[in-house]
């Protein structure tokens, strides 16, 4: 009995001690999923990060469909919000949108994203869970700095 119940102790200590993962954010198009890992991963200060160059997923997204992303609730209860690239059906890239910011007041788990048009193509999705820290940006506005980045590249 006892030789058993010491590795099953030993296995419980060392998964009680391992680090978490990190969250990860699933993104959904055209009947496909996919689970990333943040690419940028830093403290509550924006500091002390880590960078993942495999944490980016990449989906089929044709034209005017939407994305649909699901955040844990490690993302959800904080403030987070969506950031995209995309191009119109004559091939222009257009300035860069976002979401609204979603915070602790209101929750979100999920967000659909939706171009303006129907012929656009996304090119690209930054899903950003936001630091406490704040800085200047070049218009002179202040913006909260983001501790995880989620990557999506969307294919055509």
């Amino acid at each position: 009995m006892r030789r058993v119940l010491l590795p099953v102790l030993l296995l419980l200590l060392t998964t009680a001690c391992a680090a978490p993962h990190p969250p990860e954010v699933t993104f959904y198009a055209d009947g496909e999923a996919v689970d990333v890992p943040p690419f940028d991963d830093c403290d509550i200060d924006a500091e002390n990060c880590r960078r993942d160059p495999a944490g980016e997923g990449s989906l089929r997204v044709r034209p005017g469909r939407p994305v649909q992303i699901s955040v844990p609730g490690e993302v959800a209860d904080t403030a987070w919000g969506v950031n995209f690239r995309y191009r119109d059906a004559a091939g222009v890239e257009q300035e860069p949108g976002r979401s609204a910011v979603f915070t602790v007041s209101d929750p979100r788990h999920a967000y659909t994203l939706t171009l303006p048009n129907p012929g656009d193509q996304l090119l690209g999705v930054e899903v950003q869970q936001l630091s406490r820290r704040i800085q200047t940006s070049t218009t002179g506005a202040f913006d909260f700095v983001a501790r995880r980045v989620w990557v999506l590249t969307a294919e055509s």
